[in-house]
């Protein structure tokens, strides 16, 4: 279990992932090797499991975002989210409860690379069908938790 300290920690790293141990310990109040011991088993227990940067995926180009439901035959769910999961612009794939079996989130940098995903998911084998909903204005998407 994660007690305040180890949350402090954690928000720090989540304003900025590249502050130093020296730093962070500053910032909350607590000896540097708190920080190190800390950080070093929150890794260690898979609680961090990297850095990395906050990238504007808009001005990278990633025009579309969309969430995609989809519906699956044949108990073959993992296997195809697993699939999907190794596409390149795949943000996010959940299994869910509902009408659907599972949500997709990606990004797209256009309207020709949403419809080629699109067109390969419902190649894959017991895929029965999808509907995309297409993403007007993010208004938050962070996913950064403490």
């Amino acid at each position: 279990m994660l007690d305040d300290i180890d949350r402090k920690i954690l928000s720090e790293y989540l304003k900025d992932g590249r502050l130093s141990y020296r730093e962070i310990a500053s910032r909350i109040g607590v000896a540097v090797g708190t920080v190190l011991s800390r950080t070093k088993k929150m890794e260690k227990e898979g609680v961090i499991k990297g850095y990395s940067a906050i990238l504007d995926q808009e001005k990278l180009g990633y025009e579309l975002t969309v969430i995609t439901e989809v519906t699956v035959s044949k108990g073959k769910l993992l296997e195809m989210e697993r699939e999907i999961a190794k596409l390149a612009n795949i943000c996010a794939v959940y299994d869910i409860t509902g009408l659907t079996d599972a949500i997709i989130i990606a990004k797209f940098h256009n309207r020709e690379d949403l419809s080629r995903f699109t067109k390969s998911i419902l190649r894959m084998p017991f895929v029965e069908r999808t509907n995309t909903h297409l993403v007007l204005t993010t208004i938050k998407e962070d996913f950064r938790l403490v």
